[in-house]
């Protein structure tokens, strides 16, 4: 896909699904802002995708340091034309053993984390004529867990859903555009706790209809199109990657 002369955020860009995002947009001649928590993983990225990436260190569990590195990225790069708001942490827990903190720290970097990017962006992107946001929401916030997140999980994800539609309508007269993609299980570092029950691994396999995860390019590959002027006229659509375990109506 085309995306030269964009420069395109992507959070948790260093590895799995964001990596494979960063890497799409790179191909398409575009510049990828990788913003990670891990910083050694970033830089690494950043030097195998050459110099149209970029790597900076973010806490998404930060509200006061997410917003101070939007503000950098934005007076670095001048414009930004896209975020893909990827990057989260998993909760695996049955509801009664979901402690408070838990709760509350898996709520805080997956929706508030994602509120907060948008959030500083989204001005900017009013100024500037428009833009696009992807949010990297799952599966889990349609079925309400049942493959890997449980409770915590599930209902940030499904926070991440309205809040995608809220901002797509809210965004849309001023040409922003909103959209999220839902993965199922994919074959990244955060879905490795499967592999260590051979099980309940081909168990969540077994409910998948093509019968097998994917890998984090195939998931990438509907990310990137919402991230892309292909997508002009798509706002506020929820987009399953799942190999057909949700079949929405």
């Amino acid at each position: 896909m085309d995306f030269v002369g964009k420069n395109i955020i992507v959070t948790g860009g260093a590895m799995g699904i964001g990596r494979a995002v960063a890497e799409g947009i790179v191909r398409g001649g575009g510049t990828a802002i990788i913003a990670d928590i891990d910083m050694e993983a970033a830089r690494k990225t950043k030097q195998e995708l050459g110099d149209l990436a970029h790597a900076v260190q973010m806490d998404l569990g930060d509200p006061r340091q997410i917003r101070a590195v939007m503000a950098d990225i934005i007076r670095d790069f001048g414009r930004i034309h896209a975020v893909v708001n990827n990057a989260g942490i998993v909760s695996t827990g049955k509801f009664q053993e979901i402690s408070q903190e838990e709760w509350e720290r898996v709520v805080q970097v997956n929706l508030t984390g994602t509120f907060t990017v948008t959030s500083a962006l989204f001005p900017h992107m009013k100024e500037n004529g428009g833009g696009r946001i992807v949010n990297v929401s799952s599966v889990a916030a349609k079925l309400g867990g049942g493959l890997l997140g449980t409770a915590a999980y599930a209902a940030s994800k499904a926070g991440i859903n309205g809040l995608t539609k809220a901002v797509a309508r809210e965004g849309g007269p001023f040409g922003i555009c909103c959209n999220a993609v839902c993965p199922s299980f994919t074959n990244t570092a955060m879905t490795s706790v499967l592999s260590e029950n051979e099980e309940r691994k081909q168990a969540v396999i077994n409910a998948i209809p093509l019968r097998r995860r994917a890998e984090p390019q195939e998931i990438a590959n509907m990310i990137l199109f919402f991230a892309s002027d292909l997508a002009s006229f798509v706002n506020g659509e929820i987009g399953d990657v799942d190999g057909g375990i949700t079949m929405d109506g």
